[in-house]
C-alpha cells in the first residue's frame, strides 16, 4: 500500500533545505516527487565533509524517495519542459527569490494559467514584498528574529542553534500548507498560492517569547539553560554527567522531591507553586543539587522517570539514536543502501514508504524527458 499521499505530483524546484525538508516528507507520504536541478545540481551535494561514498551526508539527509532531473533553465527547451512539469503537477514547490523563476514562465501566475487547479508553494528568506530583495539564510534568520539573542551564557556572546532550526521549521510549515491547500482543492476544484517564510516561522516558532513581547511588553534575553517562566526546568549536576530536570508543575515537583528525600520541600512558603520556585530558584537549586549529586545521571534517569519525572541525560547524537533504540522507535530506515532517519509521523493504514534513494543528479533525468515529451501517465 501507498502513502497517504499516493497518486499526487510534486514538482520540486527547491533546493538546499527548507524545500527539500518538505518534499522528502511528502514523498515519505506517497507523493511522486521530480527534483528539478541546475547543470551544478543542489548545492547541498557540495557541503562536506561529513560524506558517505563521497557524497555530502547534509545532501543525503533531506532527499530520499525522489526522482532527479537537471535543467538549464535559461535555455529555452529545458525551461520549456520545466513549464510542462509544472503543467501537470498537483504541487509545485520553489525557494527562489521573489520574482525569480517568472523570466522562465515558472511563477505562480504563469503556471497557474495552464494549470488552475496546481497548489503553488513559495519559501522565501522574508516575504514577497518588502524583504524580497534579501537572501534568506536560516543563520541570518536566527540573528534578524531575536532567536541568538536568547540562546548561550547571560554573560556572554550570543549563540545560534545547532542546526539550521527555522529552515527545519518553515519546511514543516510549508507541509502544512499544502495539506490545507490540497484539501480546499478537493472540496472546490481551486487551486491556490501558499506562502512560507523564514522569519515569520521564526517568529511564530519563538512562542513564549514572541508571546512575552506582543502581549507582555517584555523583551527576553538568554539565561544559559534556565527557564524565564518554570524551575526546576534545567540540566542539574549529578555525581557524573549533568541531567536535564523538567518538573513544570506542581504534581511533577512533589514526586521529584519524593525521589530525592525532600518530601518536606514542596510544603516550604519559597517552593509551594512554580511562581515561588522560580522566584526563588537560587535558595531551591542547592537543595535538589545536593542530593541528585549521590547517584549517576543514568541511575537518577530510571529512578525519576519511573516516578514520573520529566528527566533526561544530556546526549551527544548517537546517544540520542541510541535512546529512540531503546524506546523502539526504530530511528534509522535504510532506502537502497543509505541509512537515513525514519520519517516522524506513523500513520496505522497508510504507513510512510521509502520507495528511492536520495537520486544522483539528473539519475532520472532520460525517464522524465521522454515522460514530459509523451503524452502518457506514470514515471
Amino acid at each position: 500500500m501507498g502513502g497517504p499521499l499516493e497518486g499526487l505530483l510534486i514538482a520540486d524546484f527547491s533546493r538546499v533545505l527548507a524545500g527539500p525538508y518538505a518534499t522528502m516528507l511528502l514523498a515519505d507520504m506517497g507523493a511522486r516527487v521530480v527534483k528539478v536541478e541546475g547543470p551544478a545540481g543542489d548545492e547541498t551535494r557540495t557541503w562536506m565533509p561529513p560524506v558517505r561514498d563521497d557524497v555530502s551526508t547534509y545532501y543525503l539527509g533531506v532527499n530520499r524517495g525522489k526522482r532527479s532531473i537537471a535543467l538549464d533553465l535559461r535555455t529555452e527547451q529545458d525551461a520549456a519542459l520545466g513549464r510542462e512539469l509544472a503543467r501537470r503537477a498537483d504541487v509545485v514547490i520553489e525557494n527562489f527569490k521573489p520574482g525569480g523563476l517568472a523570466k522562465y514562465g515558472l511563477d505562480h501566475a504563469s503556471v497557474s494559467a495552464l494549470n488552475p487547479r496546481v497548489i503553488y508553494a513559495s519559501i522565501t528568506g522574508f516575504g514577497s514584498g518588502e524583504g524580497k530583495h534579501v537572501p534568506g539564510y536560516d543563520l541570518m534568520v536566527q540573528a534578524i528574529s531575536g532567536l541568538m539573542s536568547l540562546t548561550g551564557d547571560p554573560e556572554g556572546p550570543p549563540y545560534r542553534a545547532g542546526i539550521s532550526v527555522f529552515d527545519v521549521m518553515a519546511g514543516n510549515h510549508a507541509v502544512i500548507g499544502i495539506l490545507a491547500a490540497l484539501r480546499h482543492r478537493d472540496a472546490t476544484g481551486q487551486g491556490q498560492l501558499v506562502e512560507v517564510n523564514l522569519l515569520s516561522s521564526a517568529l511564530t516558532g519563538l512562542v513564549n517569547h514572541s508571546s512575552a513581547y506582543t502581549a507582555g511588553g517584555t523583551v527576553p534575553f538568554r539565561m544559559g539553560n534556565a527557564h524565564p517562566s518554570v524551575f526546576p526546568y534545567e540540566p542539574l549536576p549529578t555525581a557524573d554527567n549533568d541531567l536535564i530536570v523538567a518538573a513544570a508543575n506542581d504534581g511533577q515537583f512533589r514526586k521529584l522531591c519524593e525521589v530525592l528525600g525532600l518530601s518536606e520541600v514542596p510544603d516550604d512558603p519559597r517552593f509551594a507553586r512554580n511562581a515561588d520556585r522560580t522566584r526563588n530558584r537560587e535558595e531551591l537549586r542547592p537543595l535538589l543539587e545536593e542530593r541528585l549529586r549521590t547517584r549517576g545521571a543514568d541511575e537518577w534517569f530510571d529512578l525519576l522517570v519511573a516516578a514520573g519525572v520529566p528527566c533526561g541525560p544530556i546526549n551527544t547524537i548517537d546517544g540520542g539514536f541510541a535512546m529512540a533504540e531503546r524506546f523502539g522507535l526504530d530511528p534509522v530506515v535504510v532506502v537502497g543502501d543509505v541509512p537515513t532517519t525514519r520519517h516522524p509521523i506513523r500513520f496505522s493504514e497508510t504507513p510512510a514508504v521509502y520507495e528511492l534513494p536520495p537520486p544522483s543528479l539528473d539519475e532520472h533525468g532520460e525517464e522524465l524527458r521522454a515522460w514530459l515529451k509523451e503524452d502518457r501517465d506514470g514515471l
